[in-house]
């Protein structure tokens, strides 16, 4: 039996080659993007679940809190995490990360600048699962002057992996460091990757003064908790560790209690953080890389399972377009003696069927594809997950799910027909007899215009981003990155030399350059009393500059001067204050205001106001500009910033390269343009909005697709009519307008119910943006406008060929 329903099922299929070729590619096309998009979802959901005990580690935050300034930061002090393992039984094992970068690495005769350097605990392997090809886990950082690699970087260097006992010089002193270790390289689904691992200790003795307190936050510290520990009993712990040293350092240093910050309302915590919730919920200051964000996850998914949507919806349509011209079918079959129970297998065989070729072809427009998805959104993502056992048994009961429903009514449906009123003709066909096909018209519409609506609102909103004014010059500033290798001397003579070059007009030396800092800015509490009260002080971003700075980078000075170390020596303890800062101290006159801060040591130092800077976004647009405070640089001189005027920039390029080399040699040249730097800041929203165009337009070539079938069976349905009508004298004009009229209504509904919901869904979208366009009313016209166009172009292009269609053919046939 189920054999003779396939032989029937391919016959009727392959009778009506037009309608199975829209339905299976309307269907595979929905399923081929929906299949990228959770290829896409899956990536981002398995950050850091490699680990085996992924959901026992939890990263140690702090939340400060501090006379309306909040900061929150991805590091503690040294001595949280060994005192946390060694008093609390609850906390297994702990690995603290300092000093993330990069270094100079010697290679022949050459020093290579590679990245990915940190210092790391011991420890780090019994918290992290990172496997180790050579070498012992368990000693391989015991050494003061040992080091552990990836195997990526064993073959850069060495082009093997056996390289346990062999040497590799680092830094510009080229320290000789005892390699002990090759680990394979972390996976792209991590929050750190780190290429280069060192002993922690080297980096700072715990005798070190200047880093001997509860109150500093230069630690990443990471807890592994023993099984059966609910994140709440671990949070306990953590808090019992500040009330007892943090609590009592800030009496000792800042004169207030934990108590007398909690009455003002302040406070100062430390939150524990699921390491698998930080690609995409965490976004603090001194991530180790750039995060990506939860929402973008949710809009994805819910893209997915529109388009999803309008595919079956399409099929749908399609099917119960279809089975009206099979009603006198139905009737002979069941004068036959078919049963009802028959009909509704057969109809459902055939759907089925064609759910499976979609599927088919789905999975090959996926593959297909996904090079050019890689691209457009940054991601390596293989096709492997989609041939997986479990996941192609999900892709296998969608689908047949997806088949069933879209045959279910036509099955049902004509399977109630009486014999005799269909052989009578009395079963009414045609598209307006059916408020399915309508109600599902207006669906697949009311998403197709939210997604056009929403895409010209993002896109309106990242060419806002680019044009906005924010407070500096990025045009023609070519940055200098790592000059930190040509030491403290080489570096102010570069910028010397480099200002005799044609076209350099001006030059900073600087750790903070906008958009390069990112989220790496110092925070730190500014004290209005010498006393350093914390009670009487704010968390302000310090940025450490020169003299050139502002001129440099075409900052403006709205009150008072910039610093003149040459004409006023008493600069060396100015600062300059923005905007933000003055309205945030509340004073009427900050040129005459003292604050008070302090050293490594915590000897008060008295500073100066010299001026106030125009307010400038020194971070993304995400965030509103904070209170910030500029002071002399003195110790720092990772970067520099060149402003130069000419039109051959890569001319001008290698004269800084030239005058870079000559400073000192065998240290490699790295630059970017400032302008190139701030676009970076928003990559993520420019892929974003790129990938959401991309699949809006698929969305909406798959309604157009289903709606093109839908027109040319309701055409069909209406060639007696249509021939009557020209007989009698109609226009082809009055035709097309005749069999479009529904159509647009449907579009006009669909438009009034779409324009609320993506208002909605773009206001919330906007509000992670601290600075925003609007939503402009002209945007729902355009989208309107297009919506109907295409429904119209679509409609059209069938209607006009019914209408020109020879009356006396369509007649005769009837």
């Amino acid at each position: 039996m189920f054999r003779n329903y396939l032989k029937i099922a391919f016959r009727s299929l392959r009778k009506s080659k037009g309608f199975t070729a829209l339905n299976i590619i309307g269907l595979a096309a929905g399923l081929g993007v929906c299949l990228l998009i959770v290829l896409y979802v899956t990536d981002e959901l398995s950050y850091d679940r490699y680990n085996v005990n992924a959901d026992r580690i939890y990263r140690i935050d702090e939340d400060i809190y501090l006379n309306n300034t909040q900061y929150d930061a991805v590091t503690t002090s040294k001595y949280f995490g060994p005192t946390i393992v060694a008093s609390y039984p609850k906390i297994q094992q702990m690995v603290r990360f300092r000093n993330p970068g990069d270094q100079l690495v010697r290679k022949g005769n050459d020093h290579v600048l590679d990245h990915r350097f940190t210092f790391a605990d011991s420890t780090i392997f019994k918290v992290f699962t990172l496997p180790m090809i050579a070498g012992d886990p368990n000693t391989a950082l015991n050494n003061p002057h040992s080091i552990v690699i990836d195997e990526s970087a064993a073959r850069r260097y060495f082009n093997s992996t056996d390289v346990i006992g062999r040497t590799l010089e680092v830094g510009s002193a080229n320290t000789p460091l005892k390699i002990t270790g090759v680990i394979r390289d972390m996976p792209e689904q991590s929050q750190f990757h780190f290429s280069f691992i060192r002993p922690i200790r080297e980096a700072y003795s715990f005798n070190d003064p200047a880093d001997n307190d509860w109150v500093s936050n230069a630690y990443y510290t990471y807890i592994l908790v023993q099984p059966g520990t609910t994140r709440a009993e671990a949070q306990k712990d953590v808090d019992e560790v500040v009330n007892l040293h943090i609590y009592p350092a800030l009496q000792r240093m800042f004169r207030v209690s934990g108590a007398d910050l909690e009455k003002a309302g302040n406070h100062f915590r430390c939150r524990i953080f699921p390491l698998t919730d930080v690609h995409l919920h965490s976004n603090k200051s001194g991530e180790f890389e750039a995060n990506s964000n939860i929402q973008y996850v949710y809009i994805f998914s819910v893209i997915a399972v529109l388009i999803l949507l309008i595919a079956c919806v399409n099929f749908m349509n399609l099917s119960t377009a279809r089975s009206a011209n099979r009603a006198k079918e139905v009737g002979i079959r069941k004068v036959a003696g078919s049963t009802k129970g028959h009909l509704i297998l057969q109809f459902l065989t055939e759907s089925i069927l064609l759910s499976l070729f979609s599927l088919v072809l789905a999975l090959s427009i996926a593959v297909l594809l996904l090079p050019m998805f890689n691209q457009l959104a940054g991601k390596s993502l293989h096709p492997d997950v989609l041939f997986s056992g479990r996941f192609l048994a999900i892709l296998i009961l969608l689908v047949l799910l997806v088949g069933c429903l879209a045959g279910s009514y036509p099955a049902f449906y004509l399977s109630s027909f009486q014999p005799i009123q269909v052989l009578k003709g009395k079963i009414a066909a045609g598209f307006k007899s059916s408020w399915l096909r309508s109600s599902l018209v207006v669906f697949q519409f009311f998403i197709s215009i939210g997604l056009i609506v929403s895409t010209l609102v993002i896109y309106r909103q990242l060419h806002y981003i680019r044009n906005k004014e924010v407070g500096f010059n990025r045009d023609q500033v070519l940055v200098i990155h790592d000059t930190w290798s040509l030491g403290r001397d080489g570096t102010t003579n570069l910028r010397k030399n480099l200002l005799t070059l044609a076209g350099v007009t001006d030059a900073t030396v600087t750790p903070d350059i906008p958009t390069v800092g990112g989220d790496q800015y110092w925070q730190e509490g500014w004290f209005r009393e010498a006393s350093l009260d914390a009670r009487k002080s704010n968390i302000m971003t310090t940025l450490r500059v020169d003299d050139h700075y502002v001129p440099t980078l075409g900052m403006q000075i709205v009150k008072g001067r910039n610093f003149d170390l040459a004409q006023f020596p008493t600069d060396s303890t100015a600062i300059l204050l923005n905007e933000a800062a003055v309205a945030t101290l509340g004073v009427k006159d900050p040129l005459h205001l003292i604050l008070y801060n302090h050293d490594d040591l915590y000897k008060t130092i008295t500073y100066h106001v010299v001026g106030v800077v125009k307010d400038f976004n020194y971070n993304s647009m995400h965030d509103k500009i904070h209170p910030v405070v500029m002071l002399v640089n003195t110790f720092n001189w990772s970067t520099m910033a060149v402003r130069f005027h000419t039109n051959d920039a890569f001319s001008l390029v290698r004269q800084v390269e030239s005058k870079f080399h000559a400073a000192k040699q065998g240290v490699p040249f790295s630059y970017t343009f400032m302008d190139n730097d701030f676009d970076k800041l928003y990559h993520a929203e420019q892929q974003t909005g790129q990938i959401f165009i991309t699949f809006a337009v698929f969305a909406i070539l798959i309604a157009c697709l289903g709606l093109f079938g839908l027109v040319t069976y309701a055409a069909e349905q209406r060639t007696k009519e249509i021939g009557i009508r020209k007989v009698l004298g109609a226009r082809v004009s009055g035709i097309v307008g005749l069999l479009s009229r529904d159509f647009t209504m449907l579009v006009g509904i669909a438009a009034l119910i779409a324009f609320p919901a993506a208002w909605w869904a773009m206001y919330k979208w906007l509000e992670t943006f601290a600075y925003r366009t609007e939503i402009s009313w002209w945007i729902f016209l355009v989208a309107g406008a297009v919506a109907l166009a295409i429904a119209l172009l679509t409609v059209s292009i069938q209607t006009i060929r019914a209408a020109l269609a020879n009356p006396i053919k369509s007649l005769r046939s009837e």
